[in-house]
């Protein structure tokens, strides 16, 4: 199976609070990197090696013995492990086709990641238009096929027989089926990338499009689920290693199309983040005053935030709204509210313009529970909780 994993959708799939994955170099959770072709790390799972072995069992004893000079158990396990290092090269010469046409449009792209069920692309943007969508998605597949095709070249040309054409057939055949699956139009497949790019641009909104693409996709799962009970009536029966196959790809069919859905109305969302319709009315005091004194002044204001200013009334600090809430009300008369605020350093200091993914992204950049909002003139705007801005991105 194969993906292409636009980066940024899960950088907007994150709340705010969460910092996102900065680029790695060199990251032990995406697994081992075995190659940078064109300067694009490709990572392999851990979990690849196990399944790799499972492949190499089940496609070894597989082997009908006699079979030309398969005669050995030596012979076929190496033979088994020829055609497992044959497939994943496979699926990463499809992904790194993604990347390259990718590349040619601008868009910048993190790592290829292979792993069990086959691989994908992460890619930082999403192509920004309909037809470019299209291009990155279906060169893939494309791609896929023209290595079947290349298979059935060198069977045509040179006539195999023996292990040579045992390794040729699987060739092509494995590259037909990574191809052709690849085209089902669902999320997240390159197919429901292609039916994404068709539904963007009849209805000129890709949030919707995003949506149709994963609601096929979880169709297409209950579809790989229901394949063994369903074809030819029952007559056509399948082994348990099919079934067991099919039931994992459609699991991860399902879940990869729940988080796109999940993805999409978090894009939905975004428009509304603007700082100043979230900011709390804020009032300047002075950091040596009672904290019962400050509560006073702000209900009276009618201000759920307090600056601390200095003495030429220049904002040097926040006051800490969680500090305020676990202070007893017998103890705040007796605690100078400086005490309680945290001291502005420049990444707590936000224009009051910020919106959208922008705003999200200065707040993971220095995390904090208020920031100071100031006008493009300097003037403080007022304060932004971090509390309200989670409720927002959630749509709470």
């Amino acid at each position: 199976m194969s993906g292409i994993s636009p980066e940024r959708d899960h950088q907007q799939a994150q709340p705010p609070g969460v910092q996102p994955p900065q680029r790695p170099r060199r990251d032990l959770r995406y697994g081992i990197i075995i190659a940078r072709p064109f300067g694009i790390p490709v990572y392999i799972s851990p979990y690849w090696f196990l399944v790799a072995v499972l492949f190499v069992l089940f496609y070894a004893n597989s082997l009908p013995r006699g079979l030309g000079s398969i005669h050995s158990d030596g012979v076929r396990y190496a033979v088994a492990a020829a055609f497992v290092i044959l497939l994943f090269a496979s699926v990463l010469v499809h992904e790194l086709s993604h990347c390259v046409v990718a590349r040619a449009f601008g868009l910048t792209v993190r790592r290829v990641q292979l792993y069990p069920l086959g691989g994908f692309s992460e890619i930082e943007q999403e192509p920004p238009t309909p037809a470019r969508e299209f291009a990155v998605s279906v060169v893939g597949p494309l791609t896929s096929l023209a290595l079947a095709g290349l298979g059935w070249g060198l069977y045509v040309a040179l006539s195999p027989t023996g292990i040579p054409r045992v390794l040729i057939d699987q060739l092509i055949l494995a590259n037909l089926v990574l191809g052709a699956f690849n085209l089902l139009p669902g999320l997240p497949l390159d197919g429901g990338r292609i039916l994404r790019a068709g539904v963007w641009k009849l209805t000129g909104r890709p949030g919707t499009a995003t949506i149709a693409a994963a609601w096929a996709g979880r169709a297409l799962a209950v579809a790989l689920v229901a394949v063994p009970f369903l074809m030819l009536g029952g007559r056509l029966s399948l082994t348990n290693t099919s079934v067991l196959w099919l039931a994992v790809i459609a699991v991860f069919m399902w879940m990869s199309s729940g988080q796109a859905i999940r993805a999409a109305k978090v894009r939905d969302r975004l428009p509304g983040l603007q700082a100043r319709r979230l900011a709390r009315r804020a009032i300047a005091i002075p950091g040596n005053i009672p904290l019962a004194e400050a509560i006073r002044r702000a209900d009276e204001a009618q201000a759920r935030a307090l600056v601390v200013v200095d003495h030429d009334a220049t904002p040097i600090a926040i006051v800490n709204e969680t500090a305020v809430m676990a202070t007893p009300p017998q103890r705040r008369p007796w605690i100078d509210v400086g005490s309680l605020a945290r001291a502005l350093e420049p990444g707590i200091v936000l224009s009051a313009d910020l919106s959208g993914m922008e705003l999200i992204e200065a707040v993971q950049r220095s995390p904090a529970t208020e920031y100071l909002l100031i006008e493009p003139s300097g003037q403080v705007f007022g304060v932004l909780a971090t509390s309200d801005l989670d409720r927002a991105f959630a749509g709470v």
